[in-house]
């Protein structure tokens, strides 16, 4: 007898006549049965790459994140949380400036969840940040939890929000490509934040995620291609920000904040960043991505009328900000 999961293969790899995009349902059961391990191994490899060679629709996306939030075990009590923000790229030419957007946000009374990975690839990934801010990941859901009513921040490692979900992001070694785990996970939003702050890196993935965020009703989004493919707006290029605001599909775009282009960070020392929140040094790029990150933020959580008013305010919490918070 045929295995239940083979028509799901079947359904993308059967050629250019035969072959279709699965629908968002299609696409929820899919994942559901990944997730709960009624898949074999050679299955869910075929699956993953003839997904990666076509390329995930809005739809397909939409089902999974379905899929995988269902499989979530969440505390009971959610604190309320502004922004979610996923990391999962890691920074190799500027340090991760935007972990003290997220913090600016949180100091200011705006909840943060941030969710990753780490890494030793030669790339700065936010486990390292927060050592050198002094802080840590949450062990567990719970701790989050607490962290996020206590400090309005918190950052939890994937394997702990999903142990299944990592392994399979971690096929990436093996398969040598990218797979739709990648798309997936940057649209978790666990603790359900008001709004999601999403960087990308490949053309056209921001795309697909405001389709996704609107056949999930998410209210607020924001997408673009960060720096580094996290969520850090670069203040040496021109950006296009695509958003959800109250579940109005819109586009924006940001003006670059510099006439030349700033050279790569050679140093890549991560003590800078505390430097910089306590008035250590001056450096005009940390300074503007953090600000102009910031200000993508708050506009996408409605906290500001244009881009320009969100810029304005990004400074003013800049300007207000309590030092000792780190």
């Amino acid at each position: 007898m045929e295995h239940p999961f083979a028509k799901y293969i079947q359904m993308l790899g059967k050629g250019q006549n035969g072959a279709r995009d699965l629908t968002q349902d299609e696409a929820r059961d899919a994942l559901k049965m990944i997730l709960a391990h009624e898949v074999e191994p050679i299955q869910l490899g075929a699956f993953l790459m003839l997904m990666r060679v076509k390329e995930e629709t809005g739809a397909e996306v939409a089902g999974f994140v379905q899929a995988a939030r269902a499989s979530l075990t969440l505390p009971d009590n959610l604190p309320r949380v502004d922004f979610d923000w996923p990391s999962y790229a890691g920074k190799r030419r500027q340090l991760p400036w935007y972990l003290l957007s997220a913090l600016l946000l949180a100091s200011h009374g705006m909840p943060v969840l941030m969710h990753g990975i780490g890494g030793v690839d030669g790339r700065i990934y936010i486990p390292q940040a927060l050592a050198a801010l002094g802080l840590k990941p949450c062990g567990s859901l719970s701790e989050a939890a607490d962290n996020i009513n206590k400090t309005k921040f918190a950052y939890v490692p994937l394997n702990v929000l999903s142990a299944e979900l990592e392994r399979i992001l971690d096929l990436k070694s093996l398969l040598g490509l990218r797979s739709p785990i990648h798309t997936i996970i940057r649209m978790l939003n666990p603790f359900h934040a008001s709004a999601s702050i999403m960087g990308i890196f490949h053309p056209g993935y921001d795309d697909t995620h405001q389709q996704a965020g609107a056949l999930l009703d998410e209210q607020n989004l924001a997408v673009f291609k960060g720096e580094g493919g996290e969520a850090e707006r670069n203040p040496d290029a021109a950006c296009s920000v695509k958003m959800l605001r109250a579940g109005q599909v819109m586009e924006e775009k940001w003006p670059a904040l510099f006439a030349s282009k700033h050279l790569k960070d050679e140093s890549m020392d991560a003590a800078r960043l505390l430097q910089l929140w306590r008035g250590g040094i001056e450096d005009e790029y940390g300074l503007a991505a953090v600000t102009g990150t910031a200000a993508i933020a708050l506009r996408a959580l409605g906290r500001a009328d244009s881009t320009e008013a969100a810029q304005r305010l990004a400074h003013e919490l800049w300007r207000k900000r309590n030092q000792s918070y780190l």
